[in-house]
């Protein structure tokens, strides 16, 4: 089929993927690393058969919504898939715009209940920090009446939705949210001031785990760092680039960039990897854009996770042993997108006191993927019981994770293993303050 008689989604397809899809040589190395080929066992459902259908697609030889949008839909994006292809396919790039097209595809129903979940949470709620933050605080007010108590004894939350009611349960306890950090603020260095950072406080974590946001600065002005919380700063864009919302995630991108170069910091800091490998490919985002293109190059190289501060600045003030095992749980976009995976593991192994134990498969995707959970729930607790397996019988008194959704993730395969009386999930920051005598 010639390209000049492709519709304009399918056009717009083959312009951004094609050359990628013809990249890819069908080795087959990236199959042993994709949690859901293993988890499905069908090549539709691994990267090398993902990339097929993209191809078909761009040629118009399938349907974009009834061929390709379910398999598209089902990859969790964990991109382990880039670091084992031997020529370079860069698997994300080509699933965002694979989404973008399945977003645009007029065929696609949108009345489908997937699409309004998503479309409330990425047009109504993260791109706005003060919706986040009342919902935040709704979540506090709910938990410290123990009305959640009262409302699962009612069975409610199973009746409108299983995956809601999972994730209800296991909402961390959350603090007074008069203790959230609040943007404009400067917290100066203990100490000798060595670096000044900005630091972004993101959705979730702003909104829901913000004791782990005022944890954070705790731990890094401790090193000697000067530590800014910019302004106007918003959701990082990367739901929205995952769910084909290309666009919207190009004006949250330009607002942050705004926000975080007025900040005369040296590194804009975050502690979430999945915000921060959208943070660090902003470049890549905008690199078509002749007004924003350079800046945001800038923006990305600035980009640091909260482990690379802690590591080149520390050590850290640690007053406390930790005594027990632990794990460690890499969150993929960390590791895959942004290649931080030794830090983290040299802040835990440096704790006084501590067992580290490395687990098996710890690189591999815990099926989170952002929303992935909520809206392909059956899929993410067959990957998610796997991985536990492999917690449960390292017997630790922790699971250390660096993303808010891994974490969460992580307490709800504790759940479902009925360990919670003995394993915590946790975040690296929290394991770290509580080390350094810090609540």
């Amino acid at each position: 089929m010639k390209k000049t008689s492709l519709n304009p989604v399918v056009k717009n397809l083959h312009d951004k993927t094609y050359n990628w899809t013809n990249q890819c040589v069908q080795c087959g190395y990236c199959l042993p690393v994709c949690p859901t080929y293993e988890s499905m066992g069908k090549e539709s459902a691994s990267p090398r058969g993902r990339i097929n259908l993209v191809k078909m697609a761009a040629e118009g030889k399938i349907d974009i919504s009834e061929h390709m949008a379910e398999p598209i839909e089902l990859c969790l994006g964990c991109r382990a898939c880039e670091i084992a292809c031997p020529v370079g396919v860069p698997y994300g790039h080509m699933l965002e715009a694979a989404k973008d097209a399945i977003a645009q595809s007029k065929q696609q129903k949108r009345e489908n209940s997937h699409f309004l979940l998503k479309n409330m949470a990425m047009n109504q709620l993260f791109p706005y920090p003060n919706r986040m933050k009342f919902l935040g605080s709704t979540v506090w007010l709910y938990k410290k009446s123990k009305l959640d108590r009262l409302i699962r004894k009612t069975k409610l939350f199973p009746i409108l939705s299983e995956p809601l009611a999972q994730m209800e349960k296991i909402l961390p306890p959350l603090e007074n949210p008069s203790k959230r950090l609040k943007h404009g603020t400067v917290f100066p260095a203990k100490g000798e001031r060595k670096v000044r950072v900005a630091f972004f406080t993101g959705c979730i974590m702003d909104s829901i785990m913000y004791k782990v946001n005022r944890l954070s600065i705790e731990l890094l002005t401790s090193v000697g760092c000067e530590v800014v919380i910019p302004n106007h700063q918003t959701c990082c864009g990367a739901l929205h680039a995952h769910q084909g919302a290309t666009e919207k995630a190009k004006e949250l991108a330009k607002a942050n960039i705004q926000s975080f170069t007025q900040s005369e910091a040296e590194f804009y800091v975050n502690n979430a990897g999945g915000c921060g490998a959208a943070l660090s490919e902003y470049d890549y985002l905008l690199k078509g854009d002749e007004e924003w293109a350079e800046t945001a190059g800038e923006f990305a190289k600035k980009s640091r996770d909260i482990s690379q501060i802690l590591t080149e600045y520390g050590p850290l003030p640690f007053i406390k042993e930790w005594k027990g095992i632990v794990v460690y749980q890499d969150s993929c976009h960390l590791r895959n997108v942004q290649k931080v995976y030794q830090e983290p593991r040299q802040l835990l192994q440096s704790i006084p006191g501590i067992t580290y134990v490395e687990m098996e498969g710890a690189n591999r995707c815990c099926a989170s993927g952002g929303i992935y959970n909520l809206l392909h729930f059956q899929e993410s607790m067959k990957i998610l019981d796997k991985k536990m397996k492999e917690v449960i019988e390292l017997q630790p008194k922790a699971v250390i994770t660096t993303n808010p959704g891994c974490q969460l993730q992580m307490s709800l395969g504790i759940d479902r293993m009925e360990a919670s009386e003995n394993i915590r999930s946790m975040h690296l920051v929290e394991i770290l303050a509580e080390a350094c005598g810090l609540t």
